[in-house]
């Protein structure tokens, strides 16, 4: 056992990664309210709140304003940090954005109520996380970067480290292992933080999913070595593509020197009130319990349980599902020819789609995805191996990879973006929601403006009838 202990931390991921995990990420902002109060009282190290798929979701699936969604939870979570993830140059959308875009999300991330930022990029490359890492800096916000964690000839403990150290190097405030697709062994994380522990003075945070029923083994061996924060879920919301459950791990480490001090009867109260919204969400059809059994298909083809979602539903929609296996054995090859990226957002969607295509055409890369070709052609950065250079050619022909930072290449964005919704701005934060999601964004920017006009005569009309009422008295 690591020689270092010291109370560990816990940071709740039920209003974020969770729900994401469980219910495509369709938890409303109203179901949330209730509980935040009592959420605040526990004593987390944070709640991650925000960023990842919610932005996406709550313009088109919940018709709710994302940047609203964040200032209701800070206003009913006054002493808990919250928590954002952040696609690095992505920022939570699937393509690179000029820099001035991320300085100006960032901007405003923090300003409307983000503590840390968890920033992370699918490829790993440092280049792509600079400008989000200096402009968090800037904002004197909490820079907690990632490392996508994966496995494969190439990812050593040795390799994370390293990447470790460079995030370090680069301003970062903590370290998080994120392991989308639960793919980190118990035995694996002991040795993995303690190699990242040898050459990094960091916090290490751990996050990883129950996907394939490794996550609670694999947060206790990484305690023992010395990892300080943990990402958990309260226990009706957790387990299978989900976080591990807190309440155990809390009952785990009472007493010991890595006791957390979280009250077991408090996050009781937490528990009851997600177990009633988890047997609503179960009898809409919103949550299929095959989401919460253990899939060991995660460790033989590295799949995360969003993108096996994904390709489950590409298949059915093509009247193909019996092809999910060649599919499954597909991924692995698709990604090794790739130059071995991580499968997360968005290279798992990128990688998933193309080998769906290779099975369905019958013939490996007769058609290409344009965002398959980005891939190889650099546009997301530098892959972790060296693409083949007789595949580049293959699929982007005669055109020239892209070597250098692929942001370089974007120029500022935001003066036009402005001049482009003027007339539909009605708070700041619009243009970086139409930046991210332009015509999702201004389908939401019109539903906004009639539902604000229909209650202005709502309005009127409860008006005129007072005065009536008055005048009869």
């Amino acid at each position: 056992m690591a020689t270092k202990m010291g109370k560990v931390k816990i940071t709740e991921t039920v209003l974020r990664d969770s729900h994401q995990s469980l219910i495509a990420t369709r938890m409303t902002t109203e179901e949330m309210i209730p509980i935040l109060s009592k959420m605040d009282e526990i004593g987390y190290h944070a709640l991650e709140a925000w960023g990842g798929a919610t932005f996406d979701a709550c313009l088109r699936f919940l018709n709710e304003d994302p940047w609203n969604r964040l200032r209701v939870i800070r206003d009913h979570v006054k002493n808990t940090k919250l928590q954002m993830l952040f696609r690095g140059q992505n920022i939570l959308g699937y393509r690179h954005y000029a820099d001035d875009v991320v300085e100006y999300f960032v901007q405003k991330s923090i300003s409307n109520g983000i503590d840390i930022i968890r920033i992370f990029d699918a490829l790993n490359d440092p280049r792509n996380l600079k400008t989000a890492i200096n402009a968090t800096k800037k904002e004197k916000g909490h820079v907690q970067a990632a490392i996508s964690y994966t496995t494969g000839p190439i990812f050593t403990h040795a390799y994370f480290a390293k990447y470790a150290n460079t995030l370090e190097e680069m301003g970062a405030d903590s370290i998080c292992i994120k392991d989308m697709a639960g793919l980190l062994k118990p035995y694996d994380a002991y040795d993995l933080v303690t190699a990242i522990k040898a050459v990094c003075k960091l916090p290490i945070e751990l996050h990883t999913h129950y996907t394939s029923g490794l996550a609670s083994m694999t947060v206790l061996k990484a305690i023992e070595a010395g990892v300080e924060i943990v990402d958990t879920a309260i226990s009706p919301m957790a387990m299978g593509t989900s976080q591990p459950p807190t309440e155990p791990i809390v009952a785990t480490l009472q007493g010991t020197p890595f006791d957390t001090g979280l009250d077991l009867n408090k996050l009781d109260e937490v528990n009851k009130y997600f177990s009633v919204l988890k047997d609503k969400y179960i009898a809409s059809g919103l949550l299929d319990v095959k989401v919460l059994q253990v899939d060991v298909n995660a460790l033989l083809y590295q799949v995360p349980g969003g993108m096996l979602s994904n390709l489950v539903s590409q298949l059915k929609q093509a009247g193909k599902s019996d092809k999910l296996l060649d599919v499954l054995e597909e991924v692995p090859r698709v990604r090794a020819d790739a130059g071995s990226v991580p499968l997360v957002t968005p290279t798992s969607q990128i990688v998933g789609t193309q080998a769906v295509f290779n099975i369905l055409m019958g013939e490996r890369y007769k058609s290409v995805t344009k965002e398959f070709r980005g891939v190889v052609k650099g546009e997301y950065g530098k892959t972790p191996l060296p693409i083949d250079p007789d595949f580049v050619k293959k699929i982007i022909g005669d055109e020239e990879q892209i070597t250098s930072r692929p942001a370089d290449a974007i120029k500022p964005e935001m003066e036009t973006l402005r001049a482009k919704i003027a007339d539909k701005m009605e708070q700041d934060e619009d243009v970086l929601t139409y930046a991210l999601f332009d015509q999702v964004a201004l389908k939401f920017f019109e539903k906004r403006s009639i539902d604000k006009t229909i209650a202005n005569a709502l309005s009127d009309t409860d008006a005129k009838y007072r005065v009536n009422i008055n005048e009869v008295k």
